[in-house]
């Protein structure tokens, strides 16, 4: 078994290609434009995966962009999205420095979620062992849901 991609739908393309390409660092591997549809699929890779990601589309983010309005709940999204950092704190600070909130901030130096523009739950992991606690990380609570 290989993980290949997941998928999400988005409400406004533009919006989201910023929040993932532009601010949490994501590379487009491909955008299929399906005109009887009426649909977008945006293929994107974390850097590191963007080579193996070109060849044969894992491990990749699928966004789907419906071209006709409809609104996403909860119930159309699911738990969230993984990502491994080298580095959580200096991760979550451009974040922050770009205008994401940290929903759970990396109190233990390993662990922390963001919500991409859609409501998507997004986890951050410290690669390899968790970094020491440190502020402000320590002792900042947690920003709505995660």
């Amino acid at each position: 078994m290989k993980y290949l991609h997941t998928m999400v739908r988005v409400a406004d393309l533009e919006e989201s290609l910023a929040f993932y390409c532009g601010k949490l660092g994501l590379e487009q591997v491909s955008r299929q434009d399906h005109e009887k549809g009426r649909f977008t699929l945006v293929f994107l890779a974390a850097p590191g995966d963007v080579t193996r990601a070109s060849e044969d589309k894992s491990p990749c983010l699928e966004l789907t962009y419906n071209w006709d309005s409809e609104v996403y709940s909860g119930g159309r999204n699911f738990g969230h999205l993984a990502y491994r950092v080298d580095n959580i704190y200096s991760t979550c600070q451009q974040l922050m420095d770009a205008g994401v909130v940290i929903n759970r901030p990396p109190r233990d130096g390993n662990m922390a979620f963001i919500r991409s523009p859609d409501g998507i739950s997004i986890e951050l992991l410290q690669r390899g062992q968790a970094l020491e606690p440190q502020e402000p990380w320590a002792s900042m609570q947690n920003t709505g849901e995660w």
